[in-house]
């Protein structure tokens, strides 16, 4: 599926944490977004640099992967591993760091780093290594927003203001953060607002619980309100209760915590647990193993969309080389690529493409890698750790 890169000559493997400010909270069902670090995986070849995000957040509050625990497997497990096998060739690397159990995010962004270098000293973009066509490309991809969960099921000002501002920036597809007592009500008095054009999904981060009788009536009733899908409803390891959820709802079922691969994805799909899945790169394992996951998906005639982990514009260049392989597929929604942005200052630089004024579409980035790297000005007061060099001192 993917034609074989040069590999680089690395010479040092550095881990860089910056420190941001979100532009806005977003609440969820497991909590608030509050200033975080980001965290960094630069790789210093001599033939070109390479930069990838790690997508984990502050706390194992989503996931059991974090930021201090993606450092330290880094540090101690990944690199020296990636140090002594095939370090310069992205692709080699997976199979190499396999075996190290779990911590697809620090795997992944470690294999990108260096997919990065190499693509940048083609000179080629990830988009067209990962197979986006010339018209794909030239489409664009919708971009998608994430809504915080309301404060109350009767207070829905903030929500409906939060819609129409991203809306106006030029969202295609709303996505609003649900839990148990705070979900149909504040859904309808949106849909009312917004009639029935625009496309509307709710995500409950596993909220609910099928054995509590008022759970499952507001999730009956949310099939009255048009949605595209309910992500998550129940906790992620509960694939027989989603399989028994989706026959109970019209509205289809999509899948995001407990795929963490082709194979979970696959038990899913035998279940008849979802109709819709949520494909992150960073918790598939990377960005082929996620193309892989999209095509498989697309085969067991599952939609998809491409989720994010509320990344800085690093992440999110690469999020949007991927998401552009569904443009035009059948079943696939808009990605979680939100127009407003999420930091201030982020870490673009210029050639991070903004919306298309009227598109409601995203540009594909279409400069060697991944389409964005931070500009050393924004950099300045970050934290850098060099895990591994042969740099001379």
């Amino acid at each position: 599926m993917f034609e074989p890169l040069r590999p680089v000559t690395v010479r040092a493997v550095e881990i860089v944490t910056v420190p941001m400010q979100p532009i806005r909270p977003l609440r969820t069902a497991r909590g608030s977004s509050a200033p975080r670090e980001v965290l960094l995986v630069h790789v210093r070849a001599e033939e070109a640099e390479g930069w990838a995000e790690v997508a984990v957040e502050p706390a194992p509050t989503y996931a059991s992967e974090f930021t201090a625990e993606a450092r330290l497997v880094l540090a101690e497990h990944l690199v020296p591993l990636a140090w002594a096998g095939p370090t310069g060739d992205g692709t080699a690397l997976a199979s190499h760091l396999a075996r190290i159990r779990g911590h697809h995010a620090a795997r992944a962004a470690l294999e990108l780093a260096v997919l990065d270098a190499q693509l940048r000293a083609e000179g080629r973009a990830l988009a067209d290594w990962l197979g986006v066509t010339p018209d794909q490309a030239a489409v664009g991809v919708p971009a998608g927003a994430a809504l915080g969960l309301p404060r109350a099921a009767h207070d829905v000002s903030e929500l409906l203001a939060e819609a129409d501002e991203a809306l106006a920036a030029g969202a295609a597809r709303l996505r609003v953060k649900v839990a148990p007592g705070v979900a149909a009500a504040p859904l309808r008095s949106l849909r009312a607002h917004l009639g029935d054009a625009v496309a509307l999904q709710v995500d409950a981060n596993g909220s609910f619980r099928l054995d509590d009788a008022d759970h499952l009536d507001e999730l009956r009733a949310l099939d009255e309100v048009g949605l595209a899908c309910i992500e998550q409803p129940l906790a992620p390891d509960d694939l027989v209760g989603h399989a028994h959820l989706a026959t109970l709802l019209h509205t289809p079922i999509c899948l995001d915590e407990p795929l963490t691969s082709v194979g979970a994805l696959e038990a899913a799909a035998a279940l008849g647990a979802c109709a819709v899945v949520c494909c992150k790169p960073g918790r598939v394992g990377g960005w082929p193993a996620a193309r892989r996951f999209l095509s498989r998906s697309a085969e067991l005639g599952l939609g998809a969309w491409v989720g994010g982990m509320h990344e800085s514009a690093i992440g999110r260049a690469a999020n949007l080389a991927l998401a552009a392989t569904l443009v035009d597929t059948e079943g696939a929604l808009a990605p979680d690529l939100d127009p407003r942005g999420r930091f201030d200052p982020d870490l673009d630089d210029p050639r991070l493409p903004a919306p298309g004024p009227g598109t409601r579409r995203v540009a594909v980035p279409s400069g060697p890698g991944v389409g964005a790297a931070p500009p050393p000005s924004l950099l300045v007061g970050a934290g850098v750790d060099v895990l591994i060099s042969r740099e001379p001192r």
